[in-house]
């Protein structure tokens, strides 16, 4: 990995995260009552939740409003959930001021022209390998895997490496009694 992108992710104390493309696989099943669904992949939760235990924020920023965002951020504990921002820029600027932090203490997931300003402020510009051409050639960082399959997992565990933390994730679940 490069040292660039290693030194970015030292820095990282917030990781945020576009919802649709990059949580998702980006595809919305709408319901004949105007409900919708989505699949979000559970090993990227699992991942989120391990950044907590690691003491780094975690938050999603999306454009769209929806119910089962919601419900995945709430039953992940995701503490900063803006939804329904059209101006992901000003959004982020009023995230970093709640938090009082800075833009490069923040690694930010995206995947199409809307995360392009996120993108391009923060200290870590991340995107899943099926990102829009235009925000993966600005991303500093590139998931092998797609929005909705694994692409947070990676980010997360390339951070958690970088800062030197991830060993001692693991070695937690060794030490663990088996449940089988």
């Amino acid at each position: 990995m490069p040292i660039d992108i290693v030194e970015r992710a030292r820095r990282v104390r917030l990781l945020l995260f576009d919802v649709d493309g990059v949580l998702t696989d980006g595809k919305i099943l709408l319901h004949a009552d105007g409900s919708e669904s989505k699949t979000f992949d559970i090993r990227d939760g699992t991942a989120i939740v391990l950044a907590q235990r690691a003491g780094l924020r975690t938050g999603v920023l999306s454009a769209r409003q929806s119910a089962a965002t919601t419900e995945r951020a709430a039953q992940l504990r995701i503490p900063i959930v803006r939804q329904g921002s059209a101006d992901k820029l000003e959004t982020l600027e009023e995230i970093l001021a709640a938090e009082g932090m800075s833009a490069d203490e923040v690694a930010f997931m995206g995947d199409d022209l809307l995360d392009l300003p996120v993108i391009e402020r923060v200290g870590l510009g991340a995107a899943p390998a099926d990102a829009a051409g235009e925000v993966r050639s600005r991303a500093h960082w590139i998931a092998s895997r797609r929005g909705g399959d694994g692409a947070v997992r990676e980010l997360i565990e390339m951070v958690l490496k970088a800062q030197g933390r991830w060993d001692g994730i693991v070695a937690v679940f060794m030490e663990a009694p088996s449940r089988a």
